[in-house]
């Protein structure tokens, strides 16, 4: 995941300056840093053909560890994207993203911020479950985020939430740490970024919950902001 590769912003502190707003791709320059131009799987239409690949990826080893991709499910035209580290044994098991505590914590925590699961889109870094649900390894990361790329071009979501460390060093910057990034928006090709902590570190620190839904609470303003549709009535 080039470690080596210096900080996109800086040392993200102060915050930075709002990346000027242009309509993602278009130019061809990669959305993810470290990607180069043409990967990501650029020629691929829809999601249902991006995800028919990856089912018969063998770009790295996790695939034969593993029972099955799990890809990604919810609303393609929602607009925001909630983005995991990577599939635990539940959901190995049933090939959806957050079925098991961490995935039965994020309902509620979505519910509570007055988001409907099915009309969000959620997915991981990496698709295939790393043995025994330990995170994803930097070339693992590597080898995965071409489909995260190929998911971001074709959903073009206006919100991606990066839920834990990897997917904010995936999505936001290599070197970025979490516990300093989080709650703050970054921008990238028109598309705003905000990171919080996995809801499997809730359950592990009940101290995140408060900081959490502050978060929760700025995605909530700033989705309906940009045009999104809350399930809940005013």
């Amino acid at each position: 995941m080039a470690d080596e590769q210096p900080g996109l912003f800086g040392e993200l502190n102060p915050p930075p300056a709002i990346i000027p707003s242009a309509p993602p791709y278009k130019s061809g320059t990669p959305f993810l840093p470290g990607l180069k131009a043409g990967e990501g799987y650029p020629d691929i239409k829809d999601c249902q053909e991006l995800q028919a690949m990856a089912r018969g990826c063998q770009r790295c080893i996790l695939r034969s560890t593993c029972r099955q991709v799990v890809f990604g499910t919810g609303s393609l035209e929602c607009g925001i994207m909630f983005v995991g580290e990577g599939p635990g044994k539940d959901e190995d098991e049933q090939g959806v993203p957050f079925v098991g505590r961490a995935g039965q914590l994020l309902d509620k925590i979505l519910t509570a911020a007055e988001f409907d699961r099915p009309e969000v889109y959620i997915t991981n870094v990496v698709k295939c479950r790393p043995p025994g649900n330990r995170l994803p390894n930097p070339d693992e990361v590597k080898a995965c985020r071409v489909y995260l790329e190929a998911q971001i071009r074709l959903l073009q979501p206006r919100l991606i939430v990066c839920l834990g460390s990897a997917a904010t060093q995936a999505i936001i910057d290599p070197k970025a740490r979490i516990s300093q990034v989080r709650g703050r928006w970054f921008a990238r090709a028109g598309i705003r970024i905000m990171a919080t902590y996995h809801p499997a570190a809730l359950l592990r620190n009940p101290d995140y919950k408060r900081p959490v839904w502050e978060d929760f609470k700025l995605i909530r303003d700033e989705y309906r902001g940009t045009g999104g549709q809350s399930s809940a009535k005013e």
